[in-house]
């Protein structure tokens, strides 16, 4: 196991959990990290894992939020941990469903088409990704539920928003577990992990 490229697809999950909150806190968001994000959902067929975010420069986010969660007790922030845990969770339930990834990835070939054509961020796109992760992924008795203003979770473009970034953090999630990533390594390997997105949110500020 690369503990660099373990550390790469966590940041992944950590950064979608950020937007997550950031756009149910305050109805926006920061623009490349979102789009980096999204992007990482619909490179399915990536040659390495720092192509599915488009080099570090597009995982700093999350490489800065997992350091603050990790590292600074006085910067951690327990909702973004709870969408975190919440979509590792998932994801190992959608592992177990052959059928299911099969229709996520006919959807999301569909979605890399018209990506061709639209922005990756574009209404339609994000809306078609939503759709997705409402037709799949909420399907199960276990939801992620998000906290946050009223007025802008109740609106629907932030609502797509954030089913398209869930699924954005499940993409990594897949990724995570692919490079050896378990839940107990944020009890038992904590310190080795925060070495490790330290180092690589230097070289990400150099880039």
């Amino acid at each position: 196991m690369s503990i660099e490229n373990n550390t790469i697809a966590l940041a992944g999950i950590f950064q979608a959990s950020e937007l997550v909150r950031q756009i149910a806190r305050q109805g926006m968001l920061d623009q490349e990290p979102f789009e980096t994000s999204i992007q990482s959902v619909l490179e399915i067929n990536a040659d390495s894992i720092m192509d599915v975010y488009g080099g570090l420069s597009g995982i700093k986010m999350g490489l800065q939020v997992l350091c603050q969660q990790l590292g600074n007790e006085t910067k951690r922030n327990l909702e973004v941990m709870q969408y975190v845990l919440g979509v590792v969770f998932l994801e190992r339930k959608l592992a177990k469903r052959q059928d299911m990834l099969a229709t996520i990835r006919v959807s999301l070939e569909k979605a890399v088409a018209e990506s061709e054509i639209y922005a990756t961020t574009h209404p339609q796109i994000i809306e078609q990704l939503a759709r997705l992760y409402t037709q799949t992924l909420s399907t199960f008795d276990y939801r992620i539920k998000v906290s946050g203003e009223q007025r802008f979770l109740e609106n629907p473009h932030n609502a797509d928003k954030i089913r398209a970034l869930l699924l954005a953090g499940i993409r990594s999630a897949v990724l995570w577990r692919q490079k050896g990533g378990k839940r107990l390594q944020f009890i038992f390997s904590r310190a080795k992990i925060l070495r490790a997105a330290q180092s690589l949110l230097t070289n990400s500020l150099s880039q």
